[in-house]
């Protein structure tokens, strides 16, 4: 089942869009026919990319742009908006991707929050708020796509900046939804990627090989698109280890610490964690 905007003559943007989870989508919008802008910070990973996107498009002309620029820099996101506008016409599909992870501590450094913060949610914020007003201004039927986390809904302890980002990300992302639901028409959607055990650049931490309990970027997207074409918002994606039924429990466990007045991150409490695992079975 393929969603319909996945379709020859369409166009996507991605950011992060040299590696990862967004080169794996941009090789299925290749594939389909679509025009492709990827943007991403890595200027040497972008040109592999483009050239691979290229090569799938069948070599046909402006199929590719490939673009440097970093989402955090509102100015230069205006600026790609303009230019691919003015170049294609509209965006059919707008894949807010682009993050990092440099780790973070709750008492500092500053300088790792204030990178997290304006890539992970700053980013997905002005790709938002620069992308979709154009996209409702032609009036054709388009869908924005956020990458979230899991760590931001069961917010583990660890790397707090990033928690905080992506829980940014799933409320934003929530809000969009509801916002496109209203408009007379109904012709945007969003959705909200979640994604598991992913290898990649940003999950590798110096290992080459896959670990077996990890996804690919590939059948992260192959799900995605698969979710998405069922009409699903959130996408929540299994790994090789964790089942939905587990993230579902999960999830409901850490509802659960508010609506149970348990402690916060009750999962990793020394008088509450064996009550968890007991509980989750």
């Amino acid at each position: 089942m393929t969603h319909p905007l996945i379709s020859p003559g369409h166009a996507a943007f991605i950011t992060g869009g040299a590696s990862g989870i967004g080169l794996a989508l941009a090789r299925r919008f290749a594939s389909a026919g679509m025009r492709v802008c990827i943007v991403d910070r890595d200027e040497t990973a972008l040109k592999a990319a483009a050239a691979e996107l290229e090569a799938l498009s069948g070599g046909k002309l402006d199929q590719v742009v490939a673009a440097v620029s970093d989402v955090a820099d509102r100015e230069a996101m205006e600026a790609l908006a303009e230019m691919i506008f003015g170049r294609w016409g509209t965006i059919h599909v707008l894949v807010n991707n682009a993050g990092i992870q440099p780790g973070s501590g709750i008492l500092g450094p500053k300088e790792a929050w204030d990178a997290v913060l304006s890539v992970n949610l700053g980013g997905v914020i002005n790709g938002t708020q620069v992308f979709v007003p154009r996209m409702i201004a032609r009036g054709e039927t388009g869908m924005v796509i956020n990458t979230g986390s899991k760590q931001g809904i069961t917010t583990p302890p660890g790397d707090p900046a990033y928690n905080v980002a992506k829980a940014g990300v799933k409320v934003l992302t929530e809000a969009l939804q509801h916002e496109f639901r209203n408009m007379e028409g109904g012709l945007l959607t969003a959705h909200l990627l979640i994604p598991g055990f992913v290898f990649t650049g940003l999950t590798a931490k110096g290992r080459s090989e896959k670990p077996d309990g990890a996804w690919s970027a590939d059948q992260t997207a192959d799900f995605a698109l698969e979710r998405i074409a069922a009409g699903d918002f959130y996408i929540l994606c299994p790994d090789g280890e964790v089942t939905r039924e587990t993230d579902e429990k999960r999830i409901r466990w850490a509802a659960g610490d508010i609506a149970e007045n348990r402690p916060p991150l009750s999962r990793w409490h020394p008088d509450w964690a064996e009550k968890f695992k007991e509980w989750q079975g």
